[in-house]
C-alpha cells in the first residue's frame, strides 16, 4: 500500500486506558497511554499538528464530544466498526461482535507478514488468540488477562487477597500470595504455550505474534519464538484508516 505523506491520528479506546497515535504515513511519530483525556487536551494536540485523517477505535462507547472534535478540526474521521470495509476476509458467524481491536490487530499482522499464517496473541484486560491465514481471518479465542484472574481470585472468595503481578514467585507456591501469583502467571504460560505449540502444529512457518499491555511481562516467558510486536493495533488501524480513505 502506497502512502500519501499526511498525518493521521489514531485514537485507540480500550477497556483500561486510551492510546493516542500519531503516524506520517507508515512511520509512527509519537504514541502515549492515557486514562484522561479531554476537549483542551485534544485539542492542543490538534493545534500542534496538521491531521488530514484520523481513525477512532472503540471496545466501549465512544465519548460524542472526541467524535464531534475530531469530525470539526480534521478533514477526514473513520470509526472502525464490524460493517467497516476490511482488506481481509471474516470467517466469523458473528461479525457484529468482533472486536475493532481484534480486527486492528489483524490488520497490522497482516501488514507485517503478508500472506502468512500468524497467531496474535493480545495480553490485555482479556487475553485473544486471533488467526490469520493469507488472507482470511479464521476466528480466535477469548480468556480471561492477567489482572482479570487475580481480581476474580479476591473477589468471589472470602479470604483470598488482591496480588499481582511479580517477576519473581516460588512454584508450587510456599504461601497463599505465592500460590495466587504462580497459579496465575503460570496458568497464562501454560497457556499460550500450548495455543502456540497447536499452531505451530499445524502451520510449521506460522508466525506467532504478543502484544498488549502484559506483552511485554510475558514474552519473555513464552516458549520458542515469538514476535514481541507492542504497537500491532495501533499499526493496524493505520492501515485501516488509510485502506478506507482510499475507497472514500
Amino acid at each position: 500500500m502506497l502512502f500519501k505523506s499526511t498525518m493521521n491520528l489514531i485514537f485507540d479506546i480500550g477497556n483500561s486506558s486510551t492510546k493516542v497515535a500519531l503516524f506520517d504515513g507508515p512511520k509512527k511519530i509519537t504514541s502515549f497511554p492515557t486514562r484522561h483525556y479531554s476537549c483542551a487536551k485534544i485539542g492542543q494536540f490538534l493545534q500542534d499538528y496538521k491531521i488530514e485523517k484520523a481513525i477512532i477505535s472503540s471496545v466501549r462507547n465512544i465519548p460524542d464530544f472526541i467524535y464531534d472534535l475530531l469530525t470539526v478540526n480534521i478533514p477526514y474521521t473513520f470509526v472502525l466498526s464490524p460493517k467497516s470495509r476490511l482488506p481481509f476476509a471474516v470467517n466469523y458467524e458473528t461479525p457484529e461482535t468482533l472486536g475493532s481491536d481484534r480486527l486492528a490487530a489483524v490488520a497490522g499482522a497482516r501488514f507485517r507478514f503478508p500472506g502468512e499464517n500468524i497467531l496474535i496473541i493480545d495480553a490485555g484486560s482479556a487475553v485473544t488468540f486471533d488467526y490469520l491465514s493469507g488472507n482470511t481471518y479464521l476466528g480466535g479465542n477469548i480468556s480471561p488477562g492477567l489482572s482479570m484472574r487475580f481480581k476474580a481470585l479476591h473477589k468471589f472468595t472470602g479470604k483470598l487477597p488482591l496480588i499481582s503481578t511479580s517477576e519473581k514467585f516460588p512454584s508450587p507456591g510456599t504461601s497463599t500470595a505465592g500460590a495466587i501469583t504462580a497459579g496465575v502467571i503460570n496458568g497464562m504460560i501454560f497457556e499460550i504455550n500450548e495455543y502456540k505449540r497447536q499452531f505451530e502444529e499445524k502451520y510449521k512457518d506460522g508466525k506467532v505474534i504478543i502484544t498488549g499491555g502484559d506483552s511485554g511481562y510475558l514474552s519473555g516467558k513464552i516458549a520458542g519464538e515469538v514476535v514481541f510486536l507492542p504497537d500491532i493495533v495501533i499499526e493496524g488501524l493505520n492501515q485501516l484508516l488509510e485502506y478506507n480513505a482510499e475507497k472514500a
